[in-house]
Order: C-alpha cells, then sequence, then structure tokens
C-alpha cells in the first residue's frame, strides 16, 4: 500500500504516538522554562558566574542522546526506562538557549530605561518584573522557541528508551524496511516542530511589536506585561500538570523489555503474552537501544528481557569467543547470578548467530556458498557492518583476520537495520546481519556458510531479575514453559511475518501460541 493508504488505516495510532510526542515536549519545555528563566534572571545578577554556568549548559547540550539515557537510566530518583528519562534529557537539551537568551534579552535592555525606572522610586525587583522582564520578553521567548524545536526533533529518541512518540514509527520502520512507517514518523514530527515554530514565533512578534510601543513612549507598556504574565501564568499551570502526573495507573505486576530490533520484540511479546494467560499484569518496555536493556534489568527498571549466551559472553561478561555452546549457558548462567543476580532461563531453542550476507544475485552470479567463497571479490566490494559487529570480540576484526578478508575500503559503520537497506541498495555488497532474520527473505539475500566455524554459539534465553522470580512463583513456572519452544524454522517465520508481511508483532505471537497450545 502507498503512504495515504497506509496513513488512514493506522490514523489512530499515528495520533496516538503524535499525542504522547506532544506530551513529552510539553511537560520538558514546562520544567525548562521554569529551570532556565529564573537562572538566566540570577545570572543578569551574578556576572561572575555567567560564563561558567552557560559553558556547563553548552557541554550538556552536546552529550549524544542514547549516552545521556544511559546513564539516566540506573538514577532511579529521576530516571529509569520511559518518559521520566526523555523528559530529563529534553529538559538538560532546551536549557542554553533560554537561560542564554534570558541574559541576552535582559542586558539588552536600554541602559537610559532602566535609570529612568530607578529615578522614579522602583527597587530592583520592580525594575525587574515590570521593566525588564516585560522588554526582554521578545528575545526570551525566541530562546523558548529554539528550544521548543529542539525538543520536537530529539524527542523522536526517546522511543528507543521506551517512551514513545514518533520515534517508534521511525524506528521500527528502519528495522522493517517500511518507508510508510517512517514517514508516519516523521511527517508529524515535522508538523509538530513547524506549528510550534510558528505559533511562538507570531507571539514573539506580537510582543516584539509591543515593546518597541513601549520603547517609543519611553515607559512599560501594560499589554507587553499582560502578554508576558500570560506566558508565565501558562509555564506555571503546565509546570503544576507535570507535578500531578503520572498518577492513578495500577503497578504491573512484571515489566518485560526488549532491543530494538524485530526478533527481541517479538521474544518479548512472546514472554508478556505468556505471562498474561497465568493471571500477571504486564507493562511492555519493547525496542530499547543500545545497552539499555541490560542497564535497565540491573537497575530493576525492568524485570526481564530476551537475550544470547554469546552476547552476554563477550559483550556483557567481557569474556573471550567460545564455540562450546553449553560450556557458554552454564558460564553466563552462574556469572549472571553472581554478578547481576540474575538468572538465565533454559534456551528457547534456537540460536540467532551472526550472518554474512550478500544480495541473492550476486550469489547466484558467483556461485557463492561460503564465506571462503568471497574472499577472491572482497577486494572489489564495499563491506557495510552494523555498530554491535565492529565493536564486538567476535565481530569485524577478528572475523577478517579468520578468513583473511580485505575490502575496497574499511567496512562503512552503520545501524543494523540501515545495513539490509544499503545493501538491497546496493550501496554496499557484503553485510553482517541475524541468522533468523525475516529480511534476508524479504529482501532475497543469501547467507554465506561460516565454513571456518568462527562465529560462537548464540542461544536465545530469557533473563529474569531473581527477586521478581521469588516474587512470582508462576512467573518462573511461564519461563520453563518457554524452554525448546521455538524452532530455527519458526523464528525466522515470525520475522518474515513481521518484516515482510508487515504484521503487527501481537498478532503473529498470538497465533503462533494458538499453534503451539501454549
Amino acid at each position: 500500500m502507498n503512504f495515504f493508504q497506509f496513513a488512514a488505516r493506522n490514523w489512530r495510532e499515528i495520533l496516538a504516538l503524535a499525542g504522547e510526542h506532544l506530551a513529552l515536549v510539553v511537560k520538558a519545555m514546562a520544567i525548562a522554562v521554569a529551570v532556565g528563566l529564573p537562572t538566566g534572571i540570577w545570572l543578569t545578577r551574578r556576572t561572575a558566574l555567567k560564563r561558567p554556568v552557560l559553558a556547563l549548559a553548552g557541554v550538556l547540550q552536546t552529550v549524544p542522546s542514547l549516552a545521556l539515557f544511559g546513564f539516566l537510566i540506573p538514577l532511579s530518583f529521576i530516571g529509569g526506562i520511559g518518559t521520566r528519562s526523555a523528559i530529563v534529557a529534553l529538559v538538560i537539551y532546551s536549557l542554553l538557549p533560554i537561560i542564554r537568551n534570558t541574559v541576552t534579552g535582559i542586558e539588552g535592555v536600554d541602559r537610559s530605561v532602566r535609570e529612568a525606572a530607578v529615578a522614579m522610586g522602583m527597587t530592583d525587583w520592580q525594575v525587574l518584573w515590570q521593566v525588564e522582564l516585560p522588554l526582554a520578553s521578545p528575545v526570551i521567548l525566541a530562546g523558548v522557541r529554539v528550544a521548543t524545536v529542539i525538543s520536537v526533533g530529539v524527542a523522536t529518541i526517546a522511543a528507543a528508551i521506551g517512551a514513545g512518540g514518533l520515534g517508534t514509527y521511525i524506528f521500527r520502520g528502519l528495522r522493517q524496511y517500511d518507508n510508510n512507517l517512517i514517514l508516519a514518523g516523521a511527517i508529524p514530527a515535522a508538523l509538530l516542530a513547524l506549528a510550534a515554530d510558528a505559533g511562538l514565533g507570531l507571539l514573539e512578534s506580537r510582543l516584539d511589536v509591543n515593546k518597541r510601543r513601549a520603547g517609543a513612549r519611553g515607559r512599560g507598556d501594560a499589554r507587553v506585561r499582560r502578554a508576558f504574565w500570560a506566558t508565565l501564568a501558562l509555564v506555571v499551570a503546565l509546570g503544576l500538570a507535570f507535578a500531578v502526573w503520572r498518577g492513578g495507573a495500577r503497578r504491573a505486576d512484571v515489566v518485560v523489555g526488549s532491543k530494538d530490533f524485530t526478533e527481541s520484540v517479538i521474544l518479548g511479546e512472546v514472554l508478556a503474552q505468556t505471562l498474561e494467560a497465568r493471571g500477571l499484569r504486564v507493562e511492555r518496555q519493547f525496542e530499547l537501544g543500545g545497552n539499555l536493556p541490560q542497564d535497565s534489568l540491573v537497575a530493576g527498571k525492568i524485570d526481564a528481557y530476551p537475550e544470547y549466551t554469546g552476547t552476554s559472553l563477550m559483550a556483557i561478561l567481557k569474556h573471550p569467543p567460545s564455540t562450546d555452546a553449553h560450556a557458554v549457558y552454564e558460564q553466563v548462567k552462574r556469572e549472571y547470578a553472581e554478578r547481576f543476580d540474575v538468572e538465565v532461563g533454559p534456551p528457547l531453542g534456537f540460536e540467532d548467530t551472526f550472518a554474512i550476507l550478500v544480495r541473492g544475485d550476486d550469489a547466484r552470479r558467483l556461485n557463492l556458498h561460503t564465506v571462503s567463497d568471497a574472499i577472491p571479490h572482497a577486494r572489489e566490494w564495499r563491506a557495510g557492518f552494523g555498530q554491535d559487529f565492529m565493536s564486538r570480540a567476535d565481530g569485524y576484526e577478528g572475523f577478517a583476520h579468520a578468513y583473511d578478508l580485505r575490502f575496497a575500503a574499511r567496512p562503512r559503520e552503520m545501524d543494523l537495520s540501515l545495513s539490509y537497506r544499503a545493501l538491497a541498495g546496493k550501496e554496499v555488497d557484503i553485510i553482517a546481519g541475524n541468522s533468523t532474520d525475516g529480511m534476508i527473505a524479504t529482501l532475497n539475500l543469501v547467507q554465506l556458510a561460516d565454513d571456518r566455524h568462527y562465529f560462537p554459539p548464540y542461544e536465545a534465553v530469557m533473563l529474569f531479575r531473581r527477586q521478581t522470580l521469588a516474587r512470582l512463583p508462576v512467573a518462573r513456572e511461564a519461563l520453563q514453559r518457554l524452554a525448546g519452544a521455538i524452532t530455527t524454522e519458526e523464528m525466522r517465520e515470525l520475522n518474515y511475518e513481521v518484516d515482510g508481511k508487515k504484521r503487527a508483532v501481537a498478532d503473529v505471537v498470538r497465533e503462533w501460541r494458538e499453534r503451539k497450545g501454549l
């Protein structure tokens, strides 16, 4: 279907995600203004601190969003998975333009106007509220305008920590090679940014006109003050609304997370539905980017998520690769219990190791079946690998050495979901995907056999906090029920149903559970 058909079919979900996105921005901006405006005013009275405070705000604005999320998640008081961390991050990114414009606006008030106010007998407080702030309001509002537009854009990243918003569609579209999903997230986000910019720009221009009229008469203008106080009252109201936010919802019995790729989301949904079938209330925090699922599990923000033994061994526990599947599982199980108080569930029944992929046309034309077959052609190829593959102990460096591969240039490093797009679009000629990924069949790709047996085992398992299992014995029963329940062929089929046929994860999992009698 084209984009308009997709939007017509999914308009309710698009509106819901847009509402989540808008709520994030509004709450963040309310707090940012409530903090940034007083800080800017204070700096105009403490000029010695102006430079270091603005420098600190500038440094905070340069911190990469995912890195900031990773730092916030373990901080239970202000962070965690979901909207709180997202709002804190947006506030941090919004402070610099608000503080800087507040300082600039107040310091830009004509000195003669300020001296005239003092000569009339006004106190410093009266000069601030009746002269400086009204005349500086257009400049201050310009800072709020810039911060708002920045927040609308940055809020799309919040989907990586389960905060919802339009970024959910964008990430999902990249993962599923679906332009309709990407557009359904990007277009409403752009419209929100344009609407916010236009609305605040109109208010800014009105305040600026009143400011010039007031300046021409040499005294404060009542309309300037009314407009400014109305804006400030709106900020206070939004801040109060945020203070009472989060109330009323019942606490879930179990919070299930997942990583930000299709298979992990499917496995998370399998666990969630299995727990719900046993009467538990489940909160889903899916599509968490980077190392956020592991950090969230250790911090107690989620109770369980699907993982792979090879990933746990090398990326988390920092051990060298091993090809003994049983030994890897036992070592991971033992060390997770000792170090993280986390139980490693029984293997789910399949492995999802790295898959070296080429286009089907190239595989047939060059008669490629194994990675060794590709060695003579590698010098003419462009490689593209995900960040995970490029950084891991069992990733690119060891792989290239084991097969003595030499490409035309150093591999392009990109998001895993984008590497599939790059291969299909002939931007690169070889990538490292996942062996059970549905995109392999969708894009007519061919997996080259690891004939030198380089890659270690990656058995799929569920990680579960032991405290949660002790509190909810029925959860342990659900965990054991999934042992060996999913074959490699079934996992590929599930991935294809979601990525290839664009079906909802919950529906695909529900049908599979019915077929399996679960």
